[in-house]
C-alpha cells in the first residue's frame, strides 16, 4: 500500500467512529425525548404500563402502538341529539343512586360503554376500551379502570357504599370528557 493510504486509515477509522457515537447520541436523546413526551402525556397510565411490562422502552413502544390503533379508528363527536339523550340519562343514573347505589353503579357502566360505543371506540373487552380511551382520555383512564373494579366486584363481595359513590365519581369523569364537544376528532379516510 501507499504511505499515503496508510496515513488516511487511522484517520478514517476515527472519523467513522465518530460518526457512530453521534447517531448513538442522536437516537438516545430522541428515545430519551420520545419518553418523557409519553411520560407527560400519559401520566399514571404510563407508569401503570411500564410496571406491567417491565421496561420504559416496551412501555413506549405498547402506547405508541395503541396511538397507531387508536388513529385507525373512526372516533366520532356526539350530534347534539345523542348528546342530549346520554345527558338525560346519566340525570336518571345520579338520580337512582340514592334508592339503589349497586344498580347505579351497573346503570352507570353501561352507559358510559353505550357512550363509548356510539363514539366508534370498540367495546368489546374492557381492557382493549380502557387501553384505547387512555390515548385520547389519560388523565381519567385510571380512574375508568377503578370504577370497573368496583362494578365488577358487584355480586361477588360486600361493597360498601362509599365505593359505590367513589365508582359513581370516577364513571361522571370518563363520561363528561366523552360527552363534551372537542373539535380536534379526527376523520379517518374512507
Amino acid at each position: 500500500m501507499s504511505p499515503q493510504l496508510t496515513e488516511f486509515g487511522p484517520i478514517a477509522l476515527a472519523i467513522a467512529v465518530l460518526l457512530l457515537v453521534v447517531i448513538f447520541v442522536c437516537l438516545y436523546i430522541q428515545r430519551r425525548r420520545t419518553g418523557a413526551a409519553l411520560r407527560q402525556r400519559y401520566g399514571t397510565e404510563y407508569e401503570r404500563v411500564a410496571s406491567e411490562v417491565g421496561s420504559e422502552r416496551k412501555a413506549q413502544e405498547k402506547l405508541l402502538d395503541r396511538e397507531k390503533r387508536v388513529e385507525k379508528l373512526d372516533i366520532r363527536e356526539l350530534d347534539p341529539a345523542d348528546r342530549q339523550r346520554f345527558l338525560e340519562e346519566w340525570k336518571n343514573v345520579q338520580a337512582h343512586f340514592v334508592d339503589s347505589p349497586a344498580e347505579a353503579v351497573t346503570q352507570a357502566d353501561a352507559l358510559v360503554t353505550s357512550l363509548m360505543q356510539r363514539r366508534g371506540y370498540p367495546v368489546s373487552d374492557f381492557e382493549q376500551r380502557a387501553a384505547d380511551i387512555s390515548v385520547d382520555h389519560p388523565n381519567v383512564t385510571q380512574n375508568y379502570r377503578a370504577a370497573n373494579a368496583i362494578a365488577s366486584r358487584l355480586g361477588k363481595s360486600e361493597v360498601g357504599t362509599e365505593d359505590l359513590r367513589t365508582a359513581m365519581i370516577h364513571y361522571r369523569a370518563l363520561f363528561d370528557e366523552l360527552v363534551q364537544e372537542t373539535g380536534a376528532v379526527k376523520k379517518v379516510a374512507a
